[in-house]
Formats: structure tokens, C-alpha cells, sequence
């Protein structure tokens, strides 16, 4: 059962994530982003930029590592195999670049009861390791209750 006194909760921050060119370069791969500031350090370069330049979505392996804080608070009763992912939204304030030392933090940011489901919003701010922000990621995850999936 979603405990709805977890709403507005803030968790301590997930270990900090270091920016490989190598995880830049994969998963512009998968999600088939091919510019080649995503591949070539020299492209990256000529942008202005001191490395290679992350996708936007990136930010999700970040953001999602710091997510798993709420998914396993016992005092949040989420369970995660009745979560249906809803939306994902991604806010910007400088690019991730390979080398980028990144800093998460989840807040439990609303719990909306629906029907016997409820709806879990959680905000995830990002920051670099010099307290810079880079992104926002706030995601909706729907979760099933038992009677929602007989």
C-alpha cells in the first residue's frame, strides 16, 4: 500500500556518477542519436565543449540510480513489479559531458491516489560535482495495485 506521508520526502543523494566517453558513446548508440559530438571528441570540441557531449536523455541513468531510493523504501510501499512507467521529463541547465563527476538527489515530489492505484511523482535534480546544476529529471510511475491487475 503507497504510504502517502511520503510525499515531499527527500532522500540523501545516490554515490556520484562518473561520465565516461565510453557510457556517452553506448548509449547514444542505443537510442541511435548520431551526432558526432556523441562519438568524436573532436566534434564535441569544435562545439565549444571540453568532451563529449551526453544525449539529453542520459540524464536517465543518473536520475534512475537515484530513483531506486524511493522504489526501496519499505515506508513508501511502492512495489516496483506492479510500476508502469507514464512520462519522463528532462530539464536542462548545461549539457553532461564525459569526465562530468554528477551528484543526484530524489525527492518523493507527490503521491496521487487513483482509484485503488496511485500516481508517484519523483524529482531528481542533478548536479555536477561543483554544486553546478546540469539537469532536472521528474518522472511518473504509475503503480498497480492487486486489484488492479486481477
Amino acid at each position: 500500500m503507497i504510504n502517502p506521508d511520503r510525499q515531499g520526502h527527500q532522500y540523501p543523494p545516490a554515490a556520484p556518477y562518473q561520465v565516461s566517453r565510453e557510457a556517452i558513446r553506448e548509449f547514444a548508440q542505443a537510442v541511435k542519436a548520431t551526432h558526432p559530438a556523441h562519438h568524436e571528441l573532436e566534434a564535441a570540441q569544435a562545439l565549444g565543449h571540453r568532451d563529449l557531449v551526453a544525449p539529453p536523455s542520459f540524464a536517465v541513468i543518473i536520475a534512475q540510480r537515484a530513483e531506486a531510493a524511493v522504489v526501496n523504501d519499505a515506508e513508501a510501499g511502492i512495489d516496483f513489479s506492479r510500476v508502469v512507467h507514464a512520462d519522463e521529463r528532462f530539464t536542462h541547465q548545461h549539457p553532461i559531458l564525459a569526465g562530468d563527476t554528477l551528484e543526484a538527489q530524489v525527492t518523493l515530489e507527490r503521491i496521487r491516489t487513483m482509484g485503488a492505484g496511485a500516481m508517484v511523482t519523483t524529482r531528481v535534480e542533478i548536479s555536477g560535482a561543483d554544486g553546478e546544476p546540469r539537469a532536472t529529471v521528474t518522472s511518473s510511475l504509475l503503480v498497480r495495485t492487486e486489484e488492479d491487475s486481477a
